[in-house]
């Protein structure tokens, strides 16, 4: 069978988008071959699109599958793109999405999008931790580790230099440390004038990102609650680009821009590889 796709990404954060209206029968083997940056179409993460046109503002559904085959309940940047997705075909500004996290709102303009991320959780079980109070400046894996989720699990951690950092090596340790029962993305960030320098290791993509949006929330709301940053709208760079981040008195938002890359079409085979075909 033939399966149409289109490819966008949020500041090097980037996806491969399937309308979820096409059956493809084993999303987790799909996700697995076309996310293979080696032999597949090389991203993030699938998106699969569920567009509910008739809604208003329009609805979209939206399943993210990481490159390890898991399905993951939130991606800021991936939900921004879904967002840019629907709009496109809707012909609207706005659009509702649907996550494993919860219903999301996110406008769109010229620059990119702007998505409600709901309201950053300390509490040991919305990260969920292995213990019955919030992890706040906890030393694990050598370094001091601060919970919270943002629609995913985040282990933020504060260093004088992101890129000092060895990622590959440091963070897999914290990953998938006992204190995470479901794992986490292990988050470094530095502060420098007007904002914060991002670095993210992700879990489900088991390695680096370009750009984590969760990531960006968690590190503006962990650095206001240790009173690092007083500031309720925080910039934050990862390395594929600027995001904005606004926290709000009942949620934060998610601000940046979203660009498509291309569309094509791949194959797949009665053995289940993919074969691209444009």
């Amino acid at each position: 069978m033939n399966v149409s796709f289109e490819k966008f990404h949020g500041t090097g954060n980037d996806f491969v988008i399937v309308d979820a209206s096409v059956c493809v029968p084993n999303r987790a083997g799909f996700a697995r071959e076309a996310c293979d940056r080696a032999d597949g179409i090389g991203a993030d993460g699938v998106l699969f699109l569920a567009l509910e046109p008739n809604y208003r503002p329009p609805r979209v559904v939206m399943t993210l599958v990481q490159p390890d085959g898991s399905t993951a309940e939130m991606c800021g940047n991936g939900a921004r793109c879904a967002a840019v997705w629907a709009a496109e075909q809707a012909d609207a500004d706005e659009v509702m999405i649907d996550t494993l996290a919860g219903t999301r709102y996110a406008s769109i303009d010229d620059e990119g999008a702007t998505i409600e991320m709901g309201a950053p959780d300390f509490s040991p079980d919305g990260v969920p931790l292995a213990q019955d109070e919030p992890l706040v400046q906890k030393e694990i894996g050598g370094y001091e580790v601060t919970a919270v989720n943002t629609g995913v699990p985040h282990a933020v951690i504060f260093v004088d230099d992101v890129e000092s950092v060895d990622i590959e090596r440091d963070a897999p340790p914290i990953r998938h440390a006992e204190m995470f029962p479901e794992g986490a993305n292990v988050t470094f960030a530095s502060q420098r004038d007007g904002g914060f320098d991002q670095r993210t290791f992700e879990r489900g993509v088991e390695g680096e990102t370009q750009s984590c949006g969760t990531g960006a929330v968690a590190i503006a709301a962990v650095a206001r609650r240790l009173g690092i940053t007083e500031e309720r709208e925080i910039s934050v760079s990862p390395p594929g680009g600027d995001l904005e981040v606004a926290l709000g008195e009942r949620y934060a938002t998610l601000s940046g821009p979203v660009e498509t890359e291309f569309e094509g079409r791949v194959r797949i085979s009665t053995a289940g590889r993919l074969d691209l075909e444009a």
